[in-house]
């Protein structure tokens, strides 16, 4: 027996959703179906009701079906049929790239995205001179799908103080006091011209930059179907005709040479600017030198340099990877979530923080962006070897008896050795400043471990360790070889870390 299902035009994946259920319930295969409505044949039945539960899919496949029920393929419903099917049965995976259906419907979903894409970029409204205490507009647009009922919510949103109507050849969305209802769609109207366009392609020629011309990329984003509907697209071909000259101009005048007087001008301000010491005599010093570090390109992102903290003369020195986002806005190191949890464990350990001496194998913050959020990214080895000559001079002016190394970056820093940090904690190195230096876990590794049990474990590993750090400052300095106070307050030239 063959089926026919009809779909209407608004909410019509919501529709196949239900049908595909009962049709899968009722175990009935694809090539049995006419999803158009109307198969011709007088054998064609409705569905039967069904109530039982639904067919069990990934969590990726309604996401995908909805984004292919917007696409303009008369067997789109057809095709999501097909792979609910197999998903039902077991019969492979009709979702992935390297099936020909689910590469097929991969390809059919993208440009429903691209589409949309479009419609946000390229819809132009035009004001009507409609009373009201709204101001009104309206717009007309072809898409190449059916994606109006998909893209309407960013206009909302985007516009929500005004209303609107965006018509299509097949659907109408119209936006009043708040609300968004869809119609059906028409021929184009007659829409008024827009006072604000004559500024509108004064500002589009003004920022044309004739030297980077690529016609092939603009078609490819912005293609000719669209340039009917957009105001700024009618200056194109004359701004394309005169791109030649524009650019002989600009290369002419970028030749001229500069006023006279400009060579004493640019000496006095780069005269004026702060100078650092090639060689800081003071911590004060070494600090106001790394707030001007240029050394490697993680001064360009981050915020400001993140100089350590603590007594100049204590005993134990911290050092961790690198500021994070907190310590990057603060200035200052381990004020972040590490840095709190660091500060307990240290009481914990009887470790006073205000005793010693807390700061950061490099002293940017490297991180990737994701929308309003900031990543951290580790450093690498090249990142931390330039940054090594601030770790050295933090030492050649702090001289801490015991150095204590938090996560793998830090013990690379002070060590020179990339070995797996499990293998090495809890004992003791020596450094390449000559000092011991004591390697143990990051509170940042502790923080980031889903496992309770295994945090609590390397929670208490870094508590020993930082109470072995603190019986090992107070053996170092019972041994003849301390340095006296008056040769600690000399300042030597920066160990070569």
């Amino acid at each position: 027996m063959t089926y026919a299902v009809a779909l209407p035009e608004r909410g019509s994946f919501e529709a196949w959703r239900a049908a595909a259920r009962c049709a899968i319930g009722h175990g009935i295969a694809p090539q049995r179906i006419d999803w158009a409505g109307d198969t011709g044949l007088f054998a064609a039945q409705p569905l039967p009701d069904y109530d039982g539960p639904p067919p069990r899919v990934p969590a990726g496949f309604p996401a995908l079906a909805r984004s292919v029920s917007w696409h303009a393929a008369p067997q789109r419903f057809a095709l999501l049929y097909q792979a609910l099917w197999r998903l039902h049965r077991g019969d492979g995976d009709p979702l992935s790239h390297a099936d020909p259906l689910g590469r097929r419907l991969q390809l059919m979903a993208k440009a429903v995205g691209r589409d949309i894409h479009k419609m946000h970029a390229f819809l132009r409204f035009r004001e009507l001179p409609v009373p009201g205490p709204r101001r009104s507009f309206a717009a007309w647009f072809e898409p190449a799908h059916d994606t109006l009922e998909p893209a309407s919510p960013f206009f909302a949103r985007r516009f929500a103080d005004m209303d609107w109507l965006i018509v299509t050849p097949r659907l109408s969305a119209r936006f009043r006091d708040g609300a968004l209802v869809f119609g059906p769609g028409g021929d184009r109207p007659d829409l008024p011209e827009d006072a604000a366009e004559p500024l509108w392609a004064t500002y589009f020629a003004n920022i044309f930059n004739p030297a980077r011309i690529k016609l092939a990329a603009m078609r490819s984003e912005m293609p000719r179907k669209y340039w009917k509907n957009l105001p700024e697209t009618r200056l194109i071909p004359q701004m394309l005709a005169g791109a030649e000259a524009r650019v002989q101009r600009m290369h002419a005048a970028g030749a001229a040479a500069p006023r006279p007087g400009a060579a004493p001008v640019l000496a006095r301000y780069r005269a004026a600017m702060p100078q650092a010491p090639d060689c800081p005599q003071t911590l004060d010093e070494a600090r106001a030198a790394a707030l001007q570090c240029r050394r490697c390109g993680l001064c360009e992102a981050a915020t400001q340099t993140v100089w350590g903290e603590g007594p100049a003369d204590a005993s134990l020195m911290i050092v961790g990877e690198q500021p994070g986002d907190h310590e990057d806005l603060a200035g200052r190191p381990f004020v972040g979530p590490a840095g709190r949890l660091l500060r307990q464990v240290m009481a914990e350990a009887g470790l006073d923080p205000g005793r010693a001496w807390l700061t950061n194998a490099v002293k940017h913050f490297k991180f990737a962006p994701r929308g309003k959020r900031r990543l951290h990214r580790n450093p690498d080895a090249t990142e931390i070897r330039h940054c090594r000559w601030w770790l050295g001079l933090e030492l050649a002016l702090v001289r801490p008896r015991v150095t204590l190394a938090l996560g793998a970056s830090a013990a690379l820093a002070l060590t020179g050795d990339d070995s797996p940090l499990a293998a090495r904690r809890g004992r003791v190195e020596t450094g390449l400043h000559g000092g011991p230096v004591l390697p143990s876990w990051h509170p940042a590794y502790v923080l980031r471990m889903p496992d309770p049990d295994q945090a609590a474990q390397a929670r208490a590993q870094l508590a020993a360790d930082l109470a072995a750090a603190l019986r090992l400052t107070a053996l170092e300095q019972t041994r003849p070889a301390d340095v006296a106070p008056a040769a600690r307050a000399q300042t030597p030239a920066p160990p070569h870390l």
